[in-house]
Order: C-alpha cells, then structure tokens, then sequence
C-alpha cells in the first residue's frame, strides 16, 4: 500500500535541506522568518525589527581599522560620492535634454555653447561616470585580496557583483544618449554582441533596439532605462549592500 504521505514528506525533507544550506544562512540573517527552526516569539519579532535596513545605514560603532584610509582606500564611499553626484549632474541635464533623434544632439550641442554651465556639469557626468566603474571595480579588487567574500560575507559578495554589473549597465546605456556618430556605432556593437546570447539573443537585441535596428524607440528605451530604471534597482541594491555590511560584522578585518 502507498504511504500517502510520501510526497509531503519529500517536500518537507527538501524544505529542510535548502533552509539548512549554507547559500540560503548567507542570505537570510538569524531571526528572519526564512530562517529554519523560525518560532513567534518577543526575541524572534524583535531580530525582524533590528535586522531592518534602516537601523544599520549609520552604525553606532565602527571598528578601528575600518577607518584607516590605507586599508579601504574609501573605494566605497568614494564609489557611493560619485553615484549621488551622477544623480545631482544628471538631474540638471535632464532639464536640457530631449529624447528624441531629431533634438538628442541639438539639445547636446546647446547644452555645451549656451547654458550657463552646461559644458561643466556635462563634463561632471561624464567624468564621475568613468571613475565610478573604476573605483567600483577596485572595490572589488581590494575585497577580493582581503578575503572580504569569505563566510559570513558571501551572499554580500554576490551584491557587489550583481552592482558592478549595474554600473556597467549605467554607464553604457548613458553612451548612447548623444547621439552622435560614436554613440551609435557603440550600441551598434554591443547589441549585435548581446543578439549572439543563447536561445533568446534575438529577443534581447529586438527589446533593446525597439525594433529591428536603432532609431528613435531605441533612445527612448535606453534613456528610461538610464535615468529611471537603472538607478532605481540600483539603489535598492546598494542599501542591501551597505545593511549586510553593518549585519556580517562591519568591514572585515586585516589578513
């Protein structure tokens, strides 16, 4: 006869191999409700509370060698100035600037002879852009030969990770937004290398481009991705970041 609590306890047994590994203890910290062996009570509600980001973003504390200028060459901080200078920069070119292939460059053009400024807040963006996938890639670099993406700091990790991509994913999508003859060429490029992606590369590349090839619906797609989208994950991702900084122990420690 078929125990018909077979299935069940199956799915129990799996649900208690996944809780129990280390990839799912990475990412969900003690307390949570995603944590096995989870019970309602004061002490469990009040690590939901403690665990919130919110809490975390300015620490109490911090340790002695996670201030020194020679151990974390504030490639963080420096990578997080230069996002919140982006954002500043890119809100006053938002003022000058249409998306649309019959202005994209005309807009561009005034922006540098006529307004006042123009020329140095574009240059600020522009500059700002190329440092921050510098220093976010020496951020990882420096995390890297630190041993910082060791236990607990693994799951951390992969959020630096997934923010280098993002950065990246800025930075490009910013390229095309002049529209000029160097900008167009470059995202010719970089579509026709995504449209070789496995089993969907041609629906990357038709989404990207809003149709066949580039033209207006692809400055428009490119510029909403970049002054909307983009930052918007990227920000829910860089405060993911900086909380499991506070929740992994701080900065980790010297070799």
């Amino acid at each position: 006869m078929q125990n018909r609590g077979g299935p069940a306890q199956k799915l129990s047994e799996l649900s208690a191999r996944v809780q129990g590994s280390q990839a799912w203890n990475s990412i969900f910290r003690p307390g949570s409700i995603f944590r096995k062996g989870y019970t309602d009570s004061p002490r469990n509600r009040s690590y939901v509370i403690m665990n919130s980001v919110l809490y975390h973003l300015h620490p109490v504390k911090v340790k002695r060698h996670a201030v020194k200028v020679s151990y974390t060459l504030c490639l963080g901080g420096l990578s997080f100035f230069l996002f919140i200078l982006l954002t500043v920069t890119g809100i006053f070119l938002m003022f000058f600037y249409r998306p649309t292939a019959a202005q994209a460059w005309n807009d561009i053009y005034t922006l540098q002879t006529s307004v006042t400024f123009g020329l140095l807040v574009r240059n600020m963006h522009r500059w700002a852009a190329h440092l921050m996938v510098l220093s976010v890639f020496l951020h990882m670099a420096r995390v890297f030969y630190h041993g910082a993406y060791k236990p607990p700091r693994e799951f951390n990790w992969v959020i630096g990770v997934i923010l280098l991509t993002l950065t990246l994913l800025l930075s490009f999508t910013g390229y095309l937004l002049p529209w000029d003859q160097l900008a167009l060429w470059a995202v010719t490029v970089g579509t026709n290398m995504m449209g070789y992606t496995p089993v969907f590369g041609n629906q990357v590349r038709f989404a990207l481009l809003g149709g066949a090839e580039i033209g207006t619906d692809t400055l428009l797609r490119w510029y909403v991705l970049h002054v909307l989208m983009l930052p918007f994950v990227i920000v829910i991702f860089m405060a993911i970041h900086f909380w499991r900084v506070r929740k992994d122990g701080g900065i980790s420690g010297p070799l």
